[in-house]
């Protein structure tokens, strides 16, 4: 019985890696770069999934940044010359497209469905090794976790312990349906069994923008914080026990404008109850540039309602590594 029920698993696996590979493309880029020296060109490998049979394929921002070449080889050994459709920073996705018709398109899921504790594959070309891609399976982690080290609010991250190596950056992060759930994005060098991706429903938003305006028109309010907890919120002291705490307002930022402090918890927002991060960051991306946004604002004790002017966000910080 106990080998029936392995080989049954052994049977979701190969078929999701077996589907999911299909979509599978290397991307290799080309950007030049000036050294003391004179001008050196440098080269880059990372991942992809075909998303749209007709040439559509999804990356990394950080596997095409400055390349002056991209180039996409298909399973079947086809290589065609990629042309960057538009790319977003802050996500760190890119999309790409190719001239070619009838791709294998992959299956995108919901990554808010995802449960932590389930199975998930990283597939991709980790460290660009010849003979295929290479696979790891692994459990769901975490949902929503920022990236390690950046001092900007990211749209929550899927975390994974699911090798992910460069060369797998842009590569689907997959379930055993065969569907792909996140695009692998980022490791930490110096953790064992931590590797993160881009959620798939974020992916998906990225790219509808981008195709519909060649960019992402991301609002900015100039504020750092975390989504509040209980345990946080007896350790502080905090007479609520829910809501988005601001850490830090950036000088002359929307926020400090609007009188946002240090300190203040972020009920709502755009009359949406903010419970987690998550619930910020959608009423803020309702908002276009120029527009406004009420903010309910748990100060002290006492109740604030502030009027934030969000601007277009201009500088943000890369994911790291490919």
């Amino acid at each position: 019985m106990r080998e029936l029920a392995l080989s049954g698993f052994e049977n979701y696996v190969t078929e999701a890696v077996e589907k999911v590979s299909e979509s599978l493309v290397s991307v290799s880029s080309m950007r030049l770069e000036r050294r003391f020296f004179g001008i050196v060109p440098l080269e880059g490998q990372g991942s992809g999934v075909i998303i749209d049979e007709k040439g559509l394929i999804l990356t990394n921002n950080h596997v095409i940044d400055g390349a002056t070449q991209v180039h996409v080889s298909l399973k079947d050994g086809r290589t065609f010359i990629g042309e960057v459709v538009g790319s977003d920073e802050a996500t760190d996705i890119a999309v790409i497209r190719v001239d070619a018709r009838d791709l294998p398109a992959a299956e995108l899921g919901d990554s808010e469905s995802l449960k932590v504790g389930q199975f998930v594959l990283a597939i991709g070309n980790a460290l660009g090794l010849p003979g295929g891609p290479t696979v790891s399976l692994g459990v769901l982690s975490a949902m929503g976790r920022p990236l390690p080290g950046a001092d900007l609010i990211f749209e929550g991250l899927l975390q994974t312990d699911a090798a992910v190596n460069p060369g797998n950056s842009g590569g689907p992060l997959a379930d055993l349906e065969g569907r792909v759930v996140g695009i692998n994005s980022a490791m930490i060098p110096f953790a064992q069994g931590v590797g993160f991706a881009i959620p798939i429903n974020t992916a998906k938003r990225i790219t509808a923008e981008i195709m519909e305006k060649g960019r992402v028109a991301r609002p900015w309010i100039g504020i750092s914080g975390i989504g509040l907890t209980q345990p946080l919120a007896r350790r502080y002291g905090i007479p609520v026990q829910w809501g988005f705490l601001v850490a830090e307002v950036v000088p002359n930022s929307p926020a400090h404008a609007a009188g946002l402090r240090a300190g203040d918890v972020v009920m709502e927002a755009g009359g949406r109850e903010v419970a987690h991060t998550k619930d910020l960051l959608l009423a803020l991306s309702q908002v276009q540039p120029g527009g406004t946004i009420e903010f309910g604002v748990s100060r002290m004790g006492s109740r604030v309602q502030l009027r934030v002017r969000p601007t277009e966000a201009a500088v943000v910080q890369r994911f790291g590594g490919r």
